[in-house]
């Protein structure tokens, strides 16, 4: 009897066994991220496939098969195989265009996202809304939104930042890597660029109050770290980091430190976790597990609440080991699995963080709706440069180049009139 007992004592601890190993099956964690992810859509932060058709092909959409595009880390087969249910698709344009042509540039990019929805329309749809992204969701499509990279892209005005509005934008990154006549970029703290503002100016504040009137989301991607406290303070809305991780992971002053992510917690926004490797473990190198890290970081110290998706694919050159292109994002949420994400905080991070976070955002625009816009232009002395005209600055004549005639016409005047009072006396 003894004996039956120990054997069936043992049958018991074999079946428990072989259970718990089943349970931490790799697998499992795949098809359970493959299920949340078919509840919950994959909302990316930030993508800049644009950028490449940019580079690549001049924007010739005409020239280019998204099915087909072999060296980008985003094409048609991968998005599908990525499971990316919404994407904020960037409209890039570099630093270099400031105060040249980069208002042109940036339209373009934005041409070329609505161009690319019409072209693929079954994979496609373009999303200007929370509702939207849940629409396309439905529809088994990729909602596609745009951001645009870089405060640069306005040259400083905000009938500018209304128009691109009106166009679908539905995030402005206040800077890229330079600053502006009105925002530091991030560069400021690492001491390689002054601050010339020591943060927002007065008219970085006017761009805040008018994008919380518009609905448009504010990206505190790119920014020092003295502009990201000023605006959770300002900012009447939750703010967005699109494509930033955790500063105490990897101290690159690109991403987002402690304090701060405890801040975006009290202020309801989110940190999309890039995966960039010089972000990720401020090296060369980088595996999926080391991104995983940032996202671990973040919910400890801020909740699962603040944290979402920003992979920045196609606008860096390195992604880590696991994380190779956009097909590959499955594997990321599947180790957040085997870490103990439970399924709600992995749909948190999947896309309801920034559902929620957008879905706020027009909320705030809505009770704004009275307001008027403000059409304040930034002071003429703050933007004064060669290329920039100032029609309608009552403190010249009309432009750059008619003032500068006066004024050499007036020195002009001068040297005769003290020639000829030279000569007579």
């Amino acid at each position: 009897m003894l004996h039956r007992v120990n054997l069936a004592s043992c049958l018991v601890l074999w079946i428990t066994s072989c259970a718990i190993t089943l349970a931490v099956d790799p697998n499992d964690y795949m098809a359970r991220a493959l299920q949340l992810m078919s509840e919950t859509p994959l909302i990316d932060g930030h993508n800049d496939l644009p950028w490449q058709l940019r580079s690549q092909f001049n924007n010739q959409l005409n020239k280019v098969d998204l099915n087909t595009l072999a060296n980008t880390h985003t094409n048609i087969p991968k998005i599908k195989d990525g499971r990316l249910g919404a994407q904020f698709w960037a409209a890039y344009v570099p630093c270099d265009t400031q105060y040249k042509d980069a208002v042109r540039q940036t339209l373009e990019q934005i041409d070329v996202i609505h161009r690319m929805c019409q072209k693929y329309p079954e994979i496609f749809m373009f999303a200007s809304s929370s509702q939207d992204i849940l629409k396309a969701f439905n529809m088994n499509k990729t909602a596609s939104l745009i951001g645009v990279e870089g405060g640069h892209s306005l040259d400083s005005s905000l009938g500018t930042l209304r128009t691109m509005y009106q166009l679908g934008v539905r995030y402005l990154t206040l800077t890229h890597s330079c600053n502006t006549p009105w925002v530091d970029n991030w560069l400021v703290d690492t001491g390689s660029e002054p601050s010339e503002h020591n943060g927002l100016s007065s008219f970085g504040k006017q761009v805040i109050a008018e994008m919380n009137r518009l609905g448009m989301l504010i990206d505190l991607a790119h920014v020092s770290e003295e502009v990201m406290n000023q605006v959770l303070t300002l900012s009447k809305a939750p703010v967005i980091f699109s494509h930033s991780s955790a500063y105490a992971v990897c101290p690159h002053k690109r991403n987002v430190p402690d304090d701060v992510l405890r801040r975006v917690n009290e202020t309801k926004g989110i940190v999309m976790v890039n995966f960039y490797n010089d972000y990720v473990t401020c090296s060369n190198t980088a595996k999926l597990s080391d991104v995983a890290d940032h996202f671990d970081h973040i919910k400890k110290v801020a909740g699962a609440d603040i944290i979402g998706f920003g992979g920045d694919y196609d606008g860096v050159p390195r992604v880590p080991e696991g994380l190779e292109d956009v097909s590959k994002v499955p594997n990321l949420v599947a180790e957040l699995l085997r870490r103990g994400w439970t399924d709600e905080e992995v749909k948190a991070a999947l896309g309801n963080n920034l559902l929620r976070v957008m879905s706020e955002v027009e909320k705030v625009r809505d009770s704004m709706s009275n307001e008027i816009p403000d059409d304040v232009p930034i002071p003429n002395e703050d933007v004064q440069n060669p290329c920039r005209t100032s029609f309608g600055y009552p403190s010249t004549t009309g432009s750059n180049g008619s003032a500068q005639s006066l004024s050499t016409l007036a020195l002009l005047i001068t040297l005769v009139l003290q020639a000829w009072i030279t000569s007579t006396v």
